[in-house]
């Protein structure tokens, strides 16, 4: 990975979860924020990485994404919102990356979807109980209808997944094997 490529996954990671805590504290009723919509963006962006450069390379920019993600989350959310997503985000990713390794090899749609829903259901429990538990707001509904969205949302990032993934084989395996060696 060239650290052209390292700063754009980087930064693209940042702008999906500061978006997505910005919108989170933005109800669109009982059941749902707007952040829902948003974070499952995330997972696909790891996912993508993950497909290309191997689970390292998709560590380490979730790592860098974590910080810089935290960072401006404290400037443009509250503190608990900011530590809840932070820590939501840093588990979520880390699980998401692990499954989608241990699956990589299978049904080009199989690593994509239960990495994905691994992922969110990790984040979506972390994030609404550290961050709105013991409020008084109705966080376990929002973390219900958050969920259901985050998984028909990952379900519809197979689409772009797979229509991006032609060209997101690792380097050695995209080359032609050497005559006379099967794949």
């Amino acid at each position: 990975m060239t650290p052209v490529q390292f700063a754009l996954a980087v930064l693209a990671m940042g702008v999906v979860v500061v978006g997505s805590n910005i919108l989170v504290q933005v109800p669109l009723n009982d059941w749902l924020t707007w952040g829902g919509l948003s974070y499952p963006v995330a997972f696909l962006v790891t996912d993508l990485l993950n497909r290309r450069f191997g689970p390292q390379a998709a560590r380490r920019v979730a790592w860098c994404g974590f910080a810089l993600a935290l960072a401006v989350s404290f400037w443009v959310a509250s503190p608990r919102i900011a530590l809840a997503s932070g820590l939501a985000y840093l588990c979520a990713q880390l699980i998401d990356i692990r499954v989608f390794d241990r699956l990589r090899d299978q049904r080009w749609w199989r690593a994509p979807l239960l990495a994905g829903t691994a992922g969110a259901l990790c984040d979506t429990v972390i994030f609404f109980g550290v961050a709105f538990g013991g409020t008084g707001l109705p966080w376990l509904t929002w973390l219900l209808g958050d969920l259901a969205i985050k998984l028909a949302v990952n379900l519809g990032m197979l689409a772009p997944f797979r229509a991006l993934m032609w060209n997101l084989a690792r380097p050695a395996e995209a080359r032609p094997a050497p005559l006379g060696q099967a794949r």
